[in-house]
């Protein structure tokens, strides 16, 4: 009977494996909902009636459809899209989604979703008075913007933005439905070998808990670390 050992003797490789694409789907996925998470918030907190609208009308959606219909939309509509464009322009697309590629777009619309949330709290919470002294110094929009906004910006965020990245880390588990060797599903392939639902679970359970807890400890090292030097308006 096959246990958790390394190698060809146990499951304990593959494991390792389905734990290394769960962290690297996650690790992929943040940079794309943050960047998209930043563009919904300055959208939301701009001037303009549209863009505001767009923002509320993204957030709303991507907030109120389940992560998995999110996931099978992107994965088999995509899929059709391409077909679809194929046959209107006479060319043989038959192109096929890969898996992680899925998983990193449909999650990274959700984390963004989220993520806007968090960043426009925080982008209202930075003093005006920093952003109308750079103002009166000169500095053009962005230069402003990356070198007062966004440094006070992400010390206020980072609490709501941990919390979001611990969410997206479980999330990754949706893609064993869409044939993605993550660590969830090399569990489901482990169990059906050796029918031991109990063990494979518990161990799969210790394997999430451990990487949230080192993601905790790495967030409160970079709270503490962002905070270092600042002192609250009196």
């Amino acid at each position: 009977m096959l246990g958790l050992q390394l190698g060809l003797e146990g499951w304990g490789h593959e494991l390792a494996l389905g734990t290394l694409m769960t962290v690297g789907l996650a690790l992929a996925t943040l940079p794309v909902g943050l960047c998209i998470g930043l563009a919904v918030a300055l959208a939301k907190n701009g001037k303009s009636a549209w863009l505001r609208a767009i923002g509320e009308t993204y957030t709303t959606i991507f907030r109120g459809v389940p992560e998995l219909l999110t996931l099978f939309v992107i994965y088999y509509g995509a899929q059709t899209l391409v077909q679809k464009a194929g046959e209107l322009s006479g060319l043989p697309l038959d192109i096929n989604v890969p898996p992680f590629a899925a998983g990193v777009i449909a999650l990274g619309l959700v984390f963004g979703a989220y993520s806007s949330e968090v960043l426009l709290a925080a982008l209202r919470g930075v003093e005006r008075g920093q952003i109308e002294a750079g103002r009166s110094f000169g500095m053009p929009p962005f230069l402003l913007f990356w070198r007062i906004t966004a440094p006070q910006m992400l010390r206020i965020a980072l609490p709501g933005l941990g919390n979001n990245w611990l969410v997206l880390l479980k999330d990754t588990s949706l893609v064993s439905v869409i044939a993605l060797d993550d660590l969830l599903r090399k569990t489901q392939v482990a169990i059906g070998s050796t029918k031991q639902p109990f063990r494979f679970f518990v161990v799969a359970c210790a394997i999430y808990l451990a990487m949230t807890a080192v993601s905790t400890v790495l967030l409160a090292r970079a709270e503490k670390a962002s905070a270092r030097g600042w002192r609250p308006a009196a």
